[in-house]
């Protein structure tokens, strides 16, 4: 009898752990803001990621721009490097050997900006090859729309019905520099002796990636393995931007394919694939009818352009075997294409 009143006991404390009102949405500048929820899950208002109320009291406390990192898993805030208002939830983890001699990779997450999940694909990873994990979430309320995001700010002024939009073309304002400002942040903090950094993006991050292979390559990133990304800017005059470089100044008589890029794309992220949202519009729908398609397509034509024009060409293409447009698994791959013993 005094076994089955702690099994209830033991229920019933389960039970309130989480009690009606305790998920709330983060803040988003709308009437959603003041709502809560019982069970976790998207708000049915803006589509973001409901949070426990008690984690958002806790982040309030945070700083801006104050870089703490302790063994383990965690999250700092860093400011928008163009508007300072804007911010950047930084995931970490750092593993229980880090040293001054550990290196470092940022990870993009895709449309859903779920740093904190991609942080957690890649403990495991940390762990075995003694990284220090930089997940980046960049929040919808400052950084609205798949221009803010995927076209890491190239693009302003956007009406989705009528298909018309602004190319921003203040530099200062693209989300390219963020990287580099982060890394040394972090880099004094820890005191760490790498000079320079790895990118992994998926979907959504690996747009922004490929982007910055274009647009600036002279970053302190090292290896850069942009993943299935749903589709490309093409380095070439024949099509406007974002689908060609058309309109864009600065870009187009100084191109430059010397990054250590990777196509990094996953076999089955074809035509049988129905995770994640695909564009589709005539101007995509040119580098293929599916995201492995497009991304071979993206890589010969850069190379042939970069033939063209007697320009070194480091980009390369990787084609992971029986992976479909899944993160956790490209993630995976991805932390043994880059840190495993056969590797630098």
């Amino acid at each position: 009898m005094f076994r089955v009143y702690i099994f209830i006991l033991a229920l019933l404390l389960v039970s309130c752990q989480h009690k009606k009102g305790d998920y709330v949405c983060p803040p988003c500048d709308l009437k959603c803001d003041n709502l809560s929820f019982e069970k976790p899950g998207s708000c049915p208002h803006c589509s973001m990621e409901l949070v426990l109320k008690s984690e958002l009291e806790a982040d309030s406390n945070l700083i801006v721009n104050d870089v703490k990192i302790e063994e383990g898993s965690g999250k700092f805030l860093m400011e928008g490097g163009y508007d300072t208002i804007k911010t950047i939830w930084v995931h970490y983890h750092q593993p229980k050997n880090f040293t001054k001699n550990s290196k470092v990779i940022f990870v993009l997450p895709g449309a859903g900006r779920n740093g904190k999940d991609y942080r957690d694909t890649w403990v495991d990873a940390s762990e075995k090859y003694n990284l220090l994990v930089l997940s980046l979430e960049y929040p919808e309320a400052h950084y609205p729309g798949f221009w803010s995001y995927n076209l890491g700010g190239m693009i302003s002024d956007v009406n989705i019905e009528n298909e018309t939009y602004t190319i921003n073309q203040n530099t200062d304002q693209w989300l390219f520099e963020d990287f580099d400002r982060i890394f040394d942040a972090v880099k004094t903090e820890a005191d760490l002796i790498a000079d320079r950094y790895d990118m992994f993006g998926h979907s959504a991050g690996g747009q922004i990636l490929h982007r910055l292979a274009i647009f600036n390559p002279n970053t302190k990133a090292d290896r850069i393995l942009a993943s299935n990304s749903g589709w490309y800017t093409i380095p070439t005059l024949l099509g406007s931007f974002p689908y060609g470089l058309e309109n864009m100044h600065d870009v187009t008589s100084d191109l430059d394919f010397s990054s250590k890029l990777v196509l990094f794309l996953g076999e089955k992220d074809d035509a049988n694939e129905t995770r994640g949202h695909l564009r589709r519009s005539s101007e995509v729908d040119k580098q293929g009818l599916h995201r492995l398609e497009r991304g071979i397509y993206f890589y010969n034509e850069s190379k042939r352009i970069a033939n063209e024009s007697n320009l070194e060409f480091n980009w390369k293409i990787e084609i992971v075997s029986n992976v479909g447009h899944d993160y956790k698994e490209m993630s995976k791959r991805a932390s043994e294409f880059l840190y495993g013993s056969d590797r630098d």
